[in-house]
């Protein structure tokens, strides 16, 4: 644990190092080095180039992006590398994170960006990438030599440029090593040491990437992803240079059977590279905020507000609904208008996108996405002539078991005491601006993560339960009315033996302030778990007629 002279230092030094990066920034001729390395999720694995035009948000990226440098040496066996530096372009036809990273950043600076990009999947930090005693692929000396050599050709051609950033992402491999998962920060503390030191780049800024957490790994491997995150993040905490990007919440390729176990797919590659990104240009001071606020505040003082509570996993947070597709819908354009008589404040990917206050209702996703709050809104505002406000909170790489109060051994993953804290601070919110305030009820879709994995499909009922009485409970509201929607669960021989739909009416039937909703008839998804625009817009008319229906 840091003291609080060493968290001052390294306050300092943090300060010290950000006021230079921002300074250096109207230098726009150097070119910007960013090196890029790890395993399996760094190279792309389980991505398509074909597929990038699936979502709108990154077209176009499947083209080479002729202003970026790149230079790569990607694989184990059989490396694909290329030859001196090229135009930043997809290798294999896979989708790296370098090329949306390229794009987000090249919109914010002036300046030449250029990108050195070493990866294979199946490396260890303890073993592969280790920079003392280095094994199997030797990734680490084979890495270095990999940049010097590039950076070397650009001094042969006195190309100007300085190295501004490291993007990492491993550590699913170690987890299954004995001697490597308890020693991972270990590890990496001297990884990042090395390279500062073999770079001659003392004051070098390093993104370590999350760990995907909603996929059968996230599940099945839980104790051991955690362990790999307490290294990670004490790193991050002791290292002022050094900063932990969220990436749990980003899009994961279902696949076939009940999903893959770790790799991101195409659209994670991309909103993956947005996160680098983002997490760069905060650093130099380059971060645009979205601005959405209210024209007025929407209601008479002294009136009541009815007040709904949005809240789940993957499709309340729209990870497949995108703004570009929902102006095509038949009647649905006019849900991209900010709607200023509903009041909505939001808190994303467990926290990775929080609004400024309330803000007017409207899309608000983090990567051009929106939820069922848009439909939802709308229908609830057509019927009612009260006042409504809306609050959604949700993180799409959560299972149910996060939600619990009791929460699992991976006690930074429990956003059970964030969800109370947040409903709880919606109400004081709406309070303090002399409303009389009704929870009209908490609209929860279920975990859709969990019915892939049959131990956890099977607990979902018994989950949802605890939450539902603990909140009741911590919100002095023992008649709170949860309304809980429920989509297809996954279709798959390993887990149809379960019978989730009859255990949650069960759950159901025994409470009856506590709602289940059958969302079967949504329009037809691309993937298993996954619903798409269309089927946003309809989930978010489906529950908002059923509290109608019981109002």
């Amino acid at each position: 644990m840091l003291t609080s002279v060493s968290m001052r230092v390294c306050a300092v030094l943090l300060a010290s190092f950000c006021t230079g990066l921002v300074g250096a920034q109207e230098d726009d001729r150097t070119v910007r080095v960013f090196l890029f390395a790890g395993q399996s999720n760094m190279v792309g694995s389980d991505s398509k180039v074909k597929d990038v035009h699936r979502f709108p948000p990154f077209a176009g990226l499947e083209k080479t992006q002729k202003k970026v440098r790149f230079s790569y040496c990607i694989g184990r066996e059989d490396k694909s590398k290329s030859d001196g530096w090229v135009a930043l372009q997809p290798v294999n036809d896979v989708v790296g994170p370098e090329l949306s990273f390229a794009r987000r950043v090249t919109r914010h600076i002036k300046a030449p960006i250029a990108i050195i990009k070493c990866a294979a999947g199946g490396t260890h930090l303890g073993g592969d990438w280790n920079p003392d005693r280095p094994s199997g692929f030797e990734m680490y000396p084979l890495t270095l030599k990999w940049i010097r050599t590039a950076l070397a050709d650009l001094d042969r051609r006195k190309i100007r440029y300085r190295i501004e950033g490291f993007m990492w992402h491993q550590g699913e491999n170690d987890m299954f090593q004995g001697d490597y998962m308890p020693n991972y920060g270990k590890n990496l503390k001297n990884f990042l040491a090395r390279w500062r030191r073999d770079l001659a780049t003392p004051d070098l800024k390093f993104y370590i990437g999350e760990l995907c957490t909603k996929t059968i790994w996230g599940m099945d491997l839980r104790p051991r992803m955690y362990a790999i995150s307490l290294g990670q993040k004490e790193v991050c905490r002791e290292d002022p240079l050094a900063e932990y990007v969220p990436t749990s919440h980003v899009g994961v390729e279902i696949g076939g059977g009940v999903g893959l176990h770790y790799h991101y797919g195409t659209l994670g590659q991309l909103e993956h590279g947005v996160n680098y990104a983002d997490a760069y240009l905060r650093t130099i001071g380059k971060s645009r905020g979205e601005t959405r606020t209210l024209k007025a505040w929407p209601y008479k003082k002294g009136s009541k507000v009815k007040l709904f509570v949005l809240a789940g996993h993957r499709n309340m947070e729209g990870e497949r609904a995108f703004v570009q597709e929902l102006g095509k819908l038949k009647g649905s354009a006019r849900l991209l208008r900010d709607n200023h008589r509903i009041a909505y404040k939001y808190s994303l990917g467990g926290g990775y996108k929080v609004s400024k206050g309330w803000e007017p209702l409207g899309p608000a996703g983090c990567y051009d996405t929106f939820g069922p709050e848009l439909s939802f809104g709308a229908a609830i505002m057509a019927e009612l002539r009260e006042n409504i406000a809306i609050a959604k909170f949700t993180h799409s790489g959560t299972q149910v078991i996060d939600w619990t109060p009791e929460g699992s051994m991976a006690k930074s993953r429990n956003i059970y005491p964030r969800f109370i804290a947040f409903v709880r601070d919606s109400i004081k919110e709406l309070a303090d601006q002399g409303h009389d305030v009704e929870l009209a009820g908490i609209f929860y879709h279920l975990g859709e993560n969990d019915m892939s994995f049959s131990p956890y499909r099977k607990k979902a009922p018994e989950r949802l339960a605890s939450i539902v009485a603990q909140s009741r409970k911590d919100l002095g509201l023992r008649r709170l009315r949860w309304f809980v929607s429920q989509q297809p669960p996954t279709d798959d021989k390993r887990v149809n033996g379960i019978d989730i739909t009859a255990a949650l009416e069960k759950v159901a039937s025994a409470d009856e302030h506590l709602i289940h909703t059958r969302a079967f008839d949504l329009p037809k998804q691309e993937q298993k778990l996954v619903i798409t625009t269309a089927g946003i817009v309809t989930l978010g008319e489906v529950i908002a007629e059923n509290y109608l229906k019981l109002r």
